[in-house]
């Protein structure tokens, strides 16, 4: 193992989002990553993992490190972002949420398209129910589904007032297993480490932080997310990142 300096961003919607641009394509995402100078990037569309196949063939070709996954919003509304370096078991949690999703028609005038692409950019199909809806997977039930999936999971920019742990349950239950968390870039806790911190003071261990853009235009990726050192093995940079993320490595 060797520590190694990462530059990352592991929260990036595609236009397979409703509220993702229609140019977020999976290739152009992986293309400006690498022009950005990330080291790891992950697409995590709402609620659906159908363009990480092309998102995972594009960050092949520009040969630039990858997780997929998704944002999963709980029966409680609350957005985790859940992440795995083996597209096979993100395609099968795809599957396990979309049986676990409320099925709601889409209207693309108001709520955007939801195109799924292939890696030259290429329309291949769209999701017609809506992905933006609640699941009724509850929060408490998330850290341990997807570990089970072979990933991670990390409840999403926490310093939000919406669609976030505190936004919606006001503290941090310990009984959800969450060590991990995810925090705005564009928020004050981004550049305040001891706001970070004080975000849960009151656990019984040390909580750790990434930060995401959670980026849905283009010009979202040209600054996106966060810097951390972390133990790399055999340049496997997502595999160790998810290990990180896992908490397993200690």
């Amino acid at each position: 193992m060797a520590e190694t300096q990462i530059k990352y961003d592991l929260h990036i919607h595609s236009c397979l989002s409703p509220c993702g641009d229609d140019s977020m394509t999976p290739a152009t995402i992986a293309g400006l990553g690498k022009l950005a100078g990330l080291d790891l990037i992950a697409l995590t569309d709402h609620n659906c993992a159908a363009n990480c196949p092309a998102f995972m063939r594009a960050a092949e070709f520009y040969e630039i490190a990858a997780l997929c996954g998704m944002e999963l919003t709980t029966a409680e509304d609350i957005h985790v972002v859940c992440l795995f370096d083996d597209l096979k078991n993100a395609l099968a949690f795809s599957e396990y949420v979309e049986n676990h999703h409320q099925k709601i028609k889409n209207k693309p005038e108001i709520f955007g398209n939801q195109l799924i692409m292939d890696e030259t950019d290429q329309i291949c199909g769209s999701i017609e129910h809506l992905l933006i809806t609640a699941s009724d997977i509850g929060f408490n039930e998330v850290h341990s589904l997807a570990e089970s999936f072979g990933g991670a999971a990390v409840p999403a920019h926490i310093d939000k007032d919406s669609d976030s742990m505190f936004g919606i349950l006001g503290a941090y239950p310990p009984e959800s297993g969450f060590k991990t968390f995810e925090i705005f870039k564009g928020g004050k806790a981004a550049s305040d480490t001891n706001l970070q911190k004080s975000l849960i003071s009151d656990a019984d261990f040390s909580p750790r932080f990434i930060i995401d853009s959670d980026a849905h235009m283009i010009e979202d990726i040209a600054t996106a997310g966060g810097e951390i050192v972390i133990d790399v093995t055999d340049n496997q940079i997502a595999k160790s990142m998810l290990k990180w993320l896992r908490n397993n490595d200690t």
